[in-house]
């Protein structure tokens, strides 16, 4: 399957192993996904490595049980000179209960060379506002 630059989606399944004392997805594990999903999602578009320079805003909307399917999308709204705004969002579902928004995100990421400087985006890509 392929996805526009610029854009990620990625599917987990929510185990024992992420899961707080509660039962369900421990809050500190579902930030690590969507900064992988955020991650991805710049890289593809910038395409070379990149670093995570800040993180807006995370909401926790609800609880995900051991045993959903966590679906994370990410995409690229703005790009600048070197850095970009991603934006993750997270749906979990189980069988028979329709899908819920339960994570959403906003992470800035800079694209760098090999020695961590702040590097240029190709331009095709620069002042893009975008929504998925």
């Amino acid at each position: 399957m392929t996805t526009p630059p610029g854009t990620v989606e990625t599917r987990e399944l929510v185990l024992p192993a992420r899961a707080n004392h509660h039962g369900t997805l421990f809050a500190g594990q579902g930030l690590q996904l969507m900064a992988q999903a955020a991650f991805l999602a710049a890289r593809g578009l910038a395409q070379r490595e990149v670093v995570m320079a800040g993180v807006t805003g995370v909401d926790f909307l609800a609880p995900v049980p051991v045993g959903s399917q966590l679906t994370l999308r990410g995409w690229v709204s703005r790009v600048g000179r070197s850095s970009m705004t991603v934006c993750v969002t997270g749906l979990a579902d189980q069988p028979g209960i329709p899908p819920e928004e339960v994570l959403k995100g906003v992470f800035e990421m800079v694209a760098v060379d090999a020695a961590g400087r702040p590097v240029a985006i190709a331009c095709s890509y620069r002042n893009q506002e975008t929504q998925p």
